[in-house]
């Protein structure tokens, strides 16, 4: 019998955890169960969903440009300048990859002639700077390769001269200089420079008939960093400037933490996540987020980065309904600051489901 009895101790700790288990699974779910989608399906060139700019990518991957012609397009008829960025952003980043859709596009709109088309010159812009980035292929310059980094500063005077073409087409549109912003960080603007930059986009977008800018300021806080050509001081700064007097909903509050994970992330540890003052810019975050309307295009970006803080600090809860509102899509900081977003925001998104159960273990008393 004495024998006999640690096997049956053995069975009945296996038997009670698996019951534990399933109680647990039962209270909150599996990512199956929760209807969350696996790694293997997560879109790594979005953010969060927009039907228009995934069938524009779609027919651009298909060698067609009408599409990605007409949404530009539209943009600038409404002069949406937020969605405006954001999509020349996205198209340039598919355009670095595979351009031949683009080349068809400026050869029927060829720049200097009567069809010019501010669109295609503005894609163009930012497919330089996408491609100058992938062919450095990582934002440390420890991590490159004097070859990379060669041909990288050879590209760069490029997007120059492509963005002076935008500008000369369509010269109340801010998205060239917000382009030309990540020129900036590459070839090395000096503050004024930047200053001056940063002033031709805010007089095209003037405060407060214009709600301030994302795509501007993201690009601008990563100058500002100490990676680029500022320090953790004046990232902060910066982003503090952003919410100073931005109503809720313009989602200014998510640059504080941006900068907070530039020069703390790497090296923070538990405590460091769940200090108040980090605390309180995850709150303010959050409440910018529930006011900010449901069609903003950079909102999704915001709900990612809240999913990860959230987790972070043990607010599971909290984050899988951030988690649930992006799933599908992972082109968003902090994921696509490694190499497989995917496999980062999954296993983020785990531990947030993980820690959610044990909690309603310990409420319910399972």
């Amino acid at each position: 019998m004495a024998r006999v009895l640690p096997f049956v101790l053995f069975a009945f700790g296996i038997w009670f955890w698996l019951k534990a288990r399933r109680s647990v699974s039962s209270l909150v779910g599996t990512e199956t169960e929760l209807g969350l989608l696996p790694r293997d399906r997560q879109n790594a060139e979005l953010a969060g969903p927009d039907a228009a700019l995934e069938r524009a990518l779609a027919e651009a991957g298909a060698g067609r440009w009408e599409a990605a012609a007409e949404l530009l397009a539209w943009t600038g008829k409404e002069r949406d300048w937020e969605r405006r960025a954001l999509y020349a952003r996205v198209l340039g980043e598919a355009a670095a990859r595979q351009d031949s859709w683009l080349r068809s596009w400026r050869a029927a709109r060829p720049a200097g002639s009567p069809a010019a088309d501010a669109d295609a010159e503005l894609v163009q812009a930012s497919a330089t700077v996408a491609r100058a980035w992938l062919l450095r292929g990582s934002p440390y310059s420890d991590h490159t390769t004097p070859e990379q980094t060669d041909r990288f500063h050879e590209l760069l005077p490029e997007v120059r001269a492509d963005t002076a073409r935008a500008v000369e087409l369509g010269p109340d549109d801010p998205t060239p200089y917000i382009v030309e912003i990540r020129t900036a960080l590459g070839v090395g603007y000096g503050p004024e420079r930047m200053r001056g930059l940063w002033a031709e986009i805010t007089a095209r977008t003037p405060h407060p008939t214009s709600a301030p800018l994302y795509g501007a300021h993201e690009a601008a806080v990563q100058y500002w960093s100490a990676r680029w050509h500022g320090s953790a001081e004046l990232a902060r700064e910066f982003a503090a400037q952003a919410t100073a007097d931005a109503p809720l909903g313009t989602l200014m509050t998510a640059f504080p933490l941006i900068a907070w994970f530039d020069h703390h992330d790497a090296a923070a540890t538990a405590r460091d996540y769940t200090d108040p003052g980090l605390t309180a810019l995850v709150d303010a975050a959050l409440a910018d987020a529930e006011q900010a309307p449901a069609e903003h295009p950079r909102l999704p970006e915001v709900r990612h980065l809240l999913a990860y803080f959230l987790t972070r600090q043990s607010r599971h809860d909290e984050a899988l309904d951030q988690f649930r509102l992006v799933d599908g899509y992972v082109h968003a900081l902090p994921w696509r600051s490694r190499r497989d977003p995917a496999a980062f925001f999954t296993a983020t998104r785990t531990k947030a489901i993980r820690g959610a159960e044990a909690r309603s273990r310990i409420r319910r008393g399972v």
